[in-house]
């Protein structure tokens, strides 16, 4: 029978990891069986680039914690080595990296994983992984916001390098705008006073006669 030293070590432990299953956006549990210690260096050297904590579990604690946290449909993939991937901030990077690691090596075998708060399949695991990741999506985003807003500053910044600020346009679009409103006021007169003159020159030419 386990001493009270280690049952608390244990309880320590499903304590710990069933917070860090609640607190995970992300995670997907493989079998490792097979890796040679150079892949598994590899592998992790992968996830830790990606942000993503990866660590081999016991099947009897991970069973504990998942339980405590409503992970219940995990318990038919905790068998045999079990190893688990979670992300704290990215929701693909773990499912992306295991991924595309166990198409050139075969011996990974990805069990299940879980995703905001809910376990999902082998099938929605591998599904996840061909999703672009959250720099990916944001770069779109923000690319797609601000093209308009580039488009302009190159418009203002040409106009500024040949000597042209945008007050000036301002200035000159109000000035080449006022003389065509103004135009027909002046015309006006020129013909009232034509009408006018005619009778007085033709008056004294009658007389004469």
């Amino acid at each position: 029978m386990p001493s009270q030293k280690i049952l608390e070590e244990k309880k320590q432990i499903v304590s710990s990891l069933a917070e860090q299953l609640k607190s995970a956006v992300s995670g997907v549990l493989v079998d490792y069986c097979g890796l040679s210690v150079e892949q598994d260096t590899e592998l992790r050297n992968k996830l830790r680039e990606a942000g993503v904590e990866y660590k081999v579990v016991k099947n009897t604690l991970t069973r504990f914690a998942a339980k405590e946290v409503g992970f219940d449909e995990l318990d038919s993939v905790l068998n045999g080595p079990t190893s688990l991937a979670i992300s704290m901030t990215d929701e693909v990077a773990p499912a992306k990296v295991l991924a595309e690691f166990a198409k050139k090596n075969e011996q990974l075998e990805i069990k299940a994983g879980f995703l905001d708060g809910k376990v999902i399949s082998l099938d929605e695991v591998k599904a996840l992984a061909s999703t672009p990741n959250r720099e990916t999506l944001l770069a779109k985003l923000l690319g797609s916001l601000n093209a308009p807003v580039s488009n302009l500053a190159r418009t203002l910044q040409a106009l500024v390098d040949n000597g042209v600020e945008p007050a000036d346009i301002k200035i000159e679009k109000a000035e080449a705008e006022a003389p065509a409103q103004e135009a027909p006021a002046e015309e006006a007169p020129a013909a009232e006073e034509a009408a006018v003159e005619a009778p007085a020159e033709e008056a004294p030419a009658s007389t004469e006669e």
